[in-house]
């Protein structure tokens, strides 16, 4: 579990399905997720208990809380790529940054990793800001790279590497 100023980071449960269900299941919230918004509950829950599994090592995963309540989900499904996404209530208010910055520091302290990637749908100028705000810089650009539904979209890639410790 990870305590920043206003969230609790922890490992996913079963029931927190319902929670993620109101984001994952919502079209604007999904707009530039790697998948098509879920169509029941069924399917987060099938998500949940993947997440579920997350053991630090080769995935690091945390369900986001906010006084209580899921409010989304960030983490390196598959190390060493972050990857989040927050219920829409919620954006503009500098939780995804901090929910970040907490996960970067585990990535760089903790786990002792040289680096952290990130990709996303390039038409999402939240995210490619929030990442440029942490320090990421973008490695890369290709067209065509995933097909969701019957539409096309591209992917930008970012990395940010370790912070040297020069004293």
């Amino acid at each position: 579990m990870i305590k920043t100023d206003r969230l609790t980071l922890r490992r996913a449960r079963p029931g927190d399905a319902t929670g993620l269900f109101a984001i994952f299941s919502d079209p604007e919230a999904m707009a530039y997720w790697d998948t098509l918004p879920h169509a029941s509950l069924e399917v987060t829950e099938r998500f949940v208990r993947q997440m579920a599994k997350s053991d630090g090592v080769t995935s690091d995963d945390f369900v986001l809380v906010l006084d209580g309540k899921v409010i989304g989900k960030a983490g390196f499904w598959r190390k060493p790529e972050i990857g989040y996404i927050l219920h829409r209530d919620h954006w503009g208010k500098g939780l995804a940054k901090e929910a970040l910055s907490a996960l970067l520091a585990r990535a760089f302290d903790t786990h002792g990793w040289d680096h952290v990637v990130a990709e996303i749908d390039p038409r999402n100028t939240r995210s490619r800001r929030l990442l440029l705000g942490l320090g990421f810089a973008q490695t890369g650009f290709a067209e065509k790279t995933l097909k969701l539904g019957d539409q096309w979209v591209d992917s930008a890639y970012f990395r940010l590497d370790r912070p040297s410790t020069t004293g």
